[in-house]
């Protein structure tokens, strides 16, 4: 049947801040969905919380708004734009449970608003695990032994009939949130009611655990008529028992065999016909490897991690498709009658986990996910792939291993450490199977401990035997026919230059001159209409055909696309995104080379040629020979900029913008510290050290405190304020590697200081400045993880006028053009700058978003050689509103994390909230942020002895606003003897009941508690960690505390009101 007619305005949810179990695929398919709508002639009405969605770029949409996904802002614009239709299929879980709950609420019966895609029925049927189940059941499908539970009551029944191990899945969750494996009644307990606690529905499936088995994932598309087509079947190398996020996949299954596909395939159709899903659905499935049973475990109605993958390694766009499919046209109509073929392709995804910023995190891997991103290696052998997948993570590794990185000689040959590794699901897991190859063990014992397929295992077992082929053989010595093969095998050149003790610049330059060069293979590309197939490529030295670049000199390069991860994700993004717009407006064609199959840069409609490759200086290197660009932009790279900056240098092509020499000054932090001098600005005391005995020299010039952290490093890692020597030794002890490419950097810590950042603009003549944001926490917390405000809410105006005027005369300093970003400090009546970063920065779409321009745009049109006043800007953008970012942490994936903030960055995403005042916009962030803040209730406040002094104020604050105050003696006292009415709680270990209690008896409803030294306490850990468990709101700083409450009591004045982004910028 051809499209619905009855519908015409059609309102798309987006899925909300990049978090662990949703990242910016969600975005992806959000914006594929807005675009196919408008192309059909549908009016579109977008909403997500997030400012660096692309989803909601008010320039491709007939109605954009960014506003908290919650049922009270959504009623708000269903009755604002009353559409016809909403749909949710590519907002992830987020827009599903939205969905839910609007119907319960009977809001979209209401409102006479139906949903596309799957129903409320099929929705309940899929997302209800008993209801999901008995559908099974009833149609003859095998799921595993399991029951349901709404209770503790009910869950200890079902246990008692299953026995141990258990998998423990609430209903309505992604990612595996609240998911866990008990193995005894006494853990089984406690995971039960967390899980509870997790679903929204209060319901949890508890299964018998099919530990060991395989897991397949299978993507399919149904029609409105009932007819479904497989489109791929991709499967988990690690087996059950690891979230399938956290899994190393590969595209196609390689150890099912005919039988057990063709099986899967007619199972699948049998699944979502059941349920009635219309669209897209990705069904999962436990094979028991011995036997060859089958069991269906889940299914979802919507898009997911696995659709990325799977249109990303196919060359469909599936999300497009699945939208296409929801409005009423039938795969038929859409020549959709076979999968893609794959060409002997293997895609290999693999997940990018952020440990590093949680040490005291437990690095096991279970049905809890835990990846916050991932990469896809594509070549045309499994081993080739996998080389890529890793060396796309960007952690320092080239490959699985002889790329001097491994683990230390002691670890990798001890037998207990080896067998530890292998048994227990964790991120260096595929290192330690080659490890355990390397010391003879056989595929065997392997597979008995890791439960992971022999195929693979032997798979790896083809790489470690063929580097002992290498032994003894030097770059001269090494054939032809053996380089060739190595690199087919999916070697680097990083690689083979520690194998045959030699320079990487040395392997590059060997195998070029014999003639063993990358070839491009090629992705057949659909998109379901009639129109020239994308250039999608990805490199191989496989034996294939080549690809040739067409010729032309209006191609840009544009760099930057590795996995997200903290302190580097979506934001960038939305900058590639614009960037290759941009360039389409300007008459120039764009290349993307990027890993990450979630970005919707990926998207093969976004660029004009794409490389699904590495971002390493060898892939980099070989693209530009190939495509022989006329510009490369580096800006929107984030702090990857300068490592690609050094692989530049001696390209005969030019960097767009900022030249490379200007790009190292800013870099350089005693030019800095000079031109500062030089200009009469303000510049704390700093240094860089290259080694342990250099800090220590260097220490009392900088003066405690101070900062110290790791440089070039991304998002603050490796970052601690310290006080004293004892501090400072103890942070040179924790393992960091202090070298001339890394050095350490040394800042004077500017106690109570309020942290500026400026986002501006340069065209190499005038410089504006595109947005100041006030950081709300103190300094010493990352900007990434303080929310902030723009306009700034607390400094004078002169203050402001005096930051914009120092910006832009470093600007005209450095020579920048394009975008820039500055750090200030504000201490009384002084300004620091702290850093200078010549490129786009994090926030830059929350300005964009906040202002109404798009600078990303401005700024490739400087680089074009378009002035600032030849695009129509002539003076700074004022915003009559306020814009709020907040951002958004993992906490509660990870138990005993402590959630107090500091100069590491910790934080996954970011919210935005828009209103004309400072105190609606804030609690608009808080809610988008998932800080359900209560109305009234009984709020925790304990704080260090350095906050006492304010405390008094935050405490006749809350009860003004109705809070009864309960706290620990120290802070009751002071708010006491202040005539504040407050009760005295215990200490942990001091008496009971204490504050765990109260958390646990769902007696507190807000949590104030500040860190009481440098080293937070025990107690204080345990408490923060069960308040991030239960999703209790919490402020851990005096300042975001204040803002808190001003925030309150502004919606108290006046409810918040929903106005799209076109309203705003009128």
């Amino acid at each position: 049947m051809p499209k619905r007619t009855d519908i015409r305005r059609i309102l798309i949810i987006g899925s909300g801040p990049v978090t662990i179990g949703q990242t910016c695929e969600f975005d992806y398919f959000g914006a594929q969905a807005r675009d196919v709508l408008r192309e059909e002639g549908f009016l579109t009405v977008v909403v997500d919380s997030d400012p660096a969605a692309t989803l909601t770029n008010p320039e491709f949409a007939d109605a954009a708004y960014v506003e908290p996904l919650s049922p009270d802002s959504l009623s708000k614009i269903i009755g604002k734009e009353n559409p016809d239709a909403l749909l949710a299929i590519t907002g992830g879980q987020t827009a599903l449970n939205l969905v839910m709950l609007l119907s319960r609420e009977k809001t979209l019966e209401r409102m006479s608003v139906s949903v596309l895609g799957p129903d409320m029925e099929t929705i309940a049927r899929t997302e209800n695990r008993r209801l999901f189940k008995e559908t099974m059941q009833s149609a003859g499908i095998d799921v595993l032994p399991s029951g349901i539970a709404e209770s503790i009551e009910e869950g200890m029944q079902v246990v008692r009939q299953l026995g141990f191990p258990v998998i423990l899945r609430p209903a309505y969750t992604t990612g595996g949130a609240g998911s866990a494996v008990a193995y005894n009644i006494e853990e089984y307990v406690s995971m039960l009611a967390a899980a509870l606690e997790t679903s929204p529905i209060n319901q949890v499936l508890i299964e018998r655990a099919a530990l060991g088995w395989k897991e397949v994932e299978v993507e399919v598309l149904r029609d409105c008529d009932g007819s479904a087509l497989v489109m791929a079947i991709s499967e988990n190398i690690d087996p059950m028992g690891t979230h399938t996020g956290d899994s190393m996949t590969v595209l196609p299954a390689q150890t099912l065999g005919e039988e057990a596909t063709d099986k899967l395939t007619d199972l699948t159709a049998q699944v979502v016909e059941t349920l009635g899903i219309i669209g897209a659905s990705t069904v999962r499935f436990a094979l028991e490897p011995r036997s060859g049973e089958i069991v269906v475990i889940g299914a979802n109605p919507r898009l997911g991690r696995n659709t990325a993958l799977v249109s990303k390694s196919t060359g469909i766009p599936i999300a497009r498709i699945a939208v296409k499919l929801a409005v009423g046209y039938t795969l038929s109509e859409l020549g959709m009658s076979a999968p893609a073929p794959v060409d002997g392709r293997f895609s290999v995804k693999m997940p990018r986990f952020a440990f590093d910023r949680f040490p005291d995190a437990d690095t096991t891997l279970n049905t809890s996910m835990k990846a916050i991103g991932e990469v896809v290696g594509i070549g045309l052998g499994f081993n080739e792939a996998l080389q890529k997948a890793i060396r796309s993570l960007e952690i320092g590794r080239f490959g699985l291993g002889s790329d001097g990185r491994d683990a230390p000689e002691q670890e990798r040959t001890a037998p207990d450490v080896i067998r530890e590794k292998l048994a227990k699901p964790n991120p260096a897991r595929p290192f330690f199977i080659r490890y355990a190859i390397e010391n003879g063990m056989s595929t065997t014992e392997i597979v008995e401990l890791s439960k992971i397929d022999p195929v693979f295992i032997e798979m790896i077992r083809e790489l470690v035997e063929f580097e002992s082929e290498l032994g003894g053989k030097s770059l001269v010595s090494v054939t032809s026919e053996t380089l060739r093969k190595a690199k087919a095998l999916g070697y680097s050149d990083a690689q083979l230059a520690i194998l045959l003790e030699t320079e990487e610049e040395q392997v590059r330059l060997r195998r070029r001159v014999l003639g063993i060069e990358p070839v491009s293979g090629s992705i057949p590309t659909f998109d379901g209409r009639s129109g020239a197939a994308a250039a999608y490529f990805y490199s191989t030295y496989a034996d294939t055909d080549d690809v040739a670049a067409p010729d032309g000199d209006k191609k840009i390069l544009v760099l930057g696309g590795g996995p997200n991860r903290i302190g580097q994700g979506s934001e960038f993004d939305n900058c590639r995104v614009h960037a290759c717009e941009a360039l389409r407006e300007e008459g120039y064609e764009s290349i993307i080379i990027s890993s990450n199959p979630d970005a919707v840069s990926t998207d093969f409609a976004v660029s004009d040629r794409l490389y699904m490759d590495p971002l390493t200086r060898e892939n980099i290197l070989s693209v530009i020979e190939r495509e022989k660009p006329a510009g490369i932009i580096v800006q929107f790279a984030g702090q990857s900029m300068a490592a690609m900056v050094q692989t530049l240098k001696k390209v005969d092509v030019p960097v767009l913008g900022t030249s490379i020499d200007s790009i190292n000054k800013a870099r350089d932090r005693k030019y800095l510290a000079e031109m500062a001098k030089r200009l009469g600005l303000g510049w704390a005391p700093n240094d860089a050290a290259t080694s342990v005995d250099e800090v220590r020299a260097k220490k009392s010039k900088v003066g405690y405190p101070m900062l110290v952290r790791a440089g070039r490093m991304v998002g603050g890692l490796a970052a601690e304020i310290v006080y004293d020597d004892d501090d400072l030794t103890a942070f040179l002890g924790s393992a960091i590697e202090i070298t001339s490419d890394r050095p350490l950097l040394m800042d004077k810590f500017l106690e109570g200081a309020v942290e500026v950042g400026v986002d501006a603009i340069s065209d190499g003549e005038t410089a504006i400045a595109c947005g100041v944001k006030e950081f709300i926490e103190q300094a010493g917390v990352h900007s990434g993880d303080s929310a902030c405000s723009l306009p700034p809410y607390s400094l004078s105006s002169e203050t402001i006028a005096e930051i914009k005027r120092q910006a832009c005369v470093i600007a005209k300093e450095l020579g920048i053009r394009g975008l820039f970003n500055v750090q200030f400090a504000v201490r009384g009546e002084q300004i620091y700058v702290l850093e200078v970063h010549p490129r786009a920065s994090r926030t830059l779409p929350f300005v964009s978003s906040a202002t109404g321009i798009e600078w990303t745009k401005v700024a490739v049109r400087i680089m074009l050689g378009k002035s600032l006043r030849e695009q129509g800007i002539t003076g700074e953008i004022v915003p009559k509103h306020v814009s709020v970012k907040e951002t958004v942490f993992p906490f509660a994936r990870f138990a005993n994390v402590d959630v107090v903030l500091g100069p590491e960055m910790k934080s996954t995403g970011e919210v935005m909230g828009l209103d004309d005042n400072f105190g609606n916009a804030y609690i608009k962030a808080q809610i988008a942020a998932g800080q359900d803040l209560p109305e009234g209730g009984t709020a925790f406040v304990s704080v260090s002895g350095k906050d006492k002094s304010g405390v008094i104020e935050i405490g006749r604050r809350l009860r003004e606003l109705g809070f009864d105050v309960v706290a620990t003696k120290g802070t009751a006292d002071v708010l006491r003897e202040a005539g504040v009415d407050v009760k005295v709680i215990s200490k942990i270990g001091e008496g009971r009941p204490d504050a765990i209690d109260l958390i646990k008896n769902g007696e507190i409803d807000l949590i104030i508690n500040t860190p009481s030294g440098k080293k937070p306490r025990k107690h204080e850990v345990t408490i923060r960690s069960a308040i991030a468990a239960r999703g209790i709101p919490i402020v851990t700083t005096m300042a975001g505390a204040k803002a808190t409450l001003f925030g309150m009591e502004a919606v108290r004045k006046r409810a918040a009101t929903v106005r799209s982004l076109q309203e705003y910028e009128e």
